[in-house]
């Protein structure tokens, strides 16, 4: 809990870095940075938690079949089957968590012509 405590500490010291920066009544440069920097570690995080949760399932579903296939050997084949096409279905929120942060870092959506 004190973990907890203190990351959260931490988050509310960087927000009140960042509005203090956006604050700031010159071009804005460090406010950017700051930004973008908070972008790229939001991304690295997303693709991160994704890829970590996708790791969890897919162990899950191998251990989930080995286990069936040692009690009823005769149900290999479609323990098999099922356990693919499970296992594409997970890997797909680990390319979304993928797919967003590329967008978020490449696309250009937070530059100064996009609105920020």
């Amino acid at each position: 809990m004190r973990r907890i405590s203190s990351l959260f500490m931490m988050f509310l010291m960087m927000a009140g870095a960042i509005s203090s920066a956006l604050a700031e009544g010159g071009d804005g440069e460090l406010a950017k940075s700051i930004f973008f920097a908070g972008v790229a570690i939001g991304a690295g995080i997303a693709i991160g938690a994704a890829a970590g949760g996708g790791a969890a399932g897919l162990g899950n579903a191998v251990r989930g079949v080995l286990e069936g296939m040692a009690r009823n050997p005769n149900m290999g084949g479609k323990l098999l089957t099922t356990m693919f096409i499970g296992m594409a279905l997970i890997e797909t929120f680990v390319l979304y968590g993928l797919l967003i942060a590329i967008i978020f870092i490449f696309t250009g959506i937070f530059d100064a012509k996009a609105g920020y």
